[in-house]
């Protein structure tokens, strides 16, 4: 495999200033299992390996299950395991990350809606934005999982 480029070193200040976002998640009214669902799911959507390894190893650390892990990829298929607002995220994530497949439907964004106030709703939609640019860094430079 060829090296790819550092942005972090290339371009610290774009680098921090999206390491900038992180600093506001990890201080939004989100709980952290959220957020780890959110990484997770999204970084399985766009098939980044760096950061599907690196939030599936934070989510264990805060007590996530791996049965819960595992079957994320299939949690439409899997009844009782995640909650509504869960399952209201998960909707969102896949619909955010897939945007160009037409964006995110009325249904998704009502059903969100109906269990978090338009804050949390506005803050669960900068995970999913922020998650994606990390996948999208990780992707395009190679990181390789530790």
């Amino acid at each position: 495999m060829e090296k790819r480029i550092n942005i972090a070193e290339l371009e610290p200040i774009a680098y921090k200033a999206l390491l900038g976002l992180e600093s506001y998640l990890a201080n939004t009214n989100i709980s952290k299992t959220l957020k780890e669902l959110i990484k997770i799911r999204a970084s399985q959507i766009n098939g980044c390996a760096f950061c599907i390894h690196m939030h599936t190893t934070d989510a264990r650390k805060q007590g996530e299950t791996e049965q819960r892990i595992y079957l994320l990829n299939a949690w439409k298929e899997v009844h009782g395991l995640y909650t509504a607002e869960e399952r209201a995220v998960l909707a969102l994530t896949e619909e955010m990350t897939c945007i160009a497949n037409g964006g995110v439907s009325d249904e998704t964004y009502k059903n969100a809606g109906a269990f978090f106030d338009d804050n949390q709703l506005a803050q669960i939609m900068m995970a999913i934005v922020t998650i994606n640019g990390w996948n999208r860094i990780a992707i395009a430079t190679q990181q390789q999982p530790a």
